[in-house]
């Protein structure tokens, strides 16, 4: 049993955020599917329809419902893996408080403010990953490369750049040609944030192993 007041494991949280990210991810593999029909159904060098206007209208309807449905569950799922980031920070700074330039509830409010959701959550994560990184040993200081945490950062904020990028081509189109292009720019944007997602859950599942091993070591609260 661990000594009282040290962090708790975060692992039933990432084990549902875990699970909330692959529902995301599956909403969005069924966009690229509902993506790809309209796509193959719309000659792009004649820019007519190359199916009967049932079909076409038929893979509009389902476009649809996937974007819907994306919609639906994006914010519970979300919310999952944000509950899983502020109980993290909240172990993470009893670990190493010295580390972190803002208080437990950043972890929450950085995600809601316009602009600096494209930076704060981010700063937050790499102050999380220094915390949970292992303590010095042998007189040299440990390095653990923050790689992950780029990598699921670059992919998130690139797939939401590009997807809204997507979504004024798509409401802007009239032609077929102009709808196949927006369709085929808003594939791209799921795909990149199906990879997002992945990154996200081995982001998450790393720094929470990381967590808990400096948690449970002889001084949790060496600096």
């Amino acid at each position: 049993m661990l000594p009282s007041g040290t962090p708790r494991s975060a692992r039933g949280l990432l084990a549902a955020a875990s699970a909330a990210l692959a529902i995301i991810a599956l909403s969005d593999l069924f966009a690229v599917f509902a993506g790809a029909r309209i796509y193959l159904l719309i000659d792009e060098e004649q820019g007519f329809a190359a199916a009967p206007q049932q079909r076409l209208d038929a893979a509009y309807s389902l476009y649809e419902t996937a974007g819907d449905l994306q919609g639906n569950v994006y914010l519970p799922c979300a919310a999952l893996f944000v509950a899983w980031f502020f109980r993290t920070r909240r172990n993470t700074g009893l670990l190493a408080p010295d580390r972190f330039r803002k208080g437990p509830g950043w972890a929450i409010g950085g995600w809601l403010i316009p602009l600096a959701n494209f930076w704060l959550p981010y700063r937050i994560a790499v102050d999380m990953w220094g915390a949970a990184t292992p303590l010095p040993a042998g007189g040299e200081p440990y390095r653990t490369s923050i790689w992950p945490v780029n990598l699921w950062w670059g992919l998130l904020v690139s797939s939401t750049l590009f997807d809204w990028y997507a979504a004024s081509r798509y409401q802007s189109a009239e032609a077929l040609t102009e709808i196949r292009a927006a369709v085929m720019q808003y594939m791209a944007a799921d795909a990149l944030h199906i990879a997002a997602v992945v990154a996200a859950v081995y982001f998450a599942a790393r720094l929470t192993s990381m967590h808990w091993r400096k948690a449970t070591a002889s001084s949790p609260y060496s600096a």
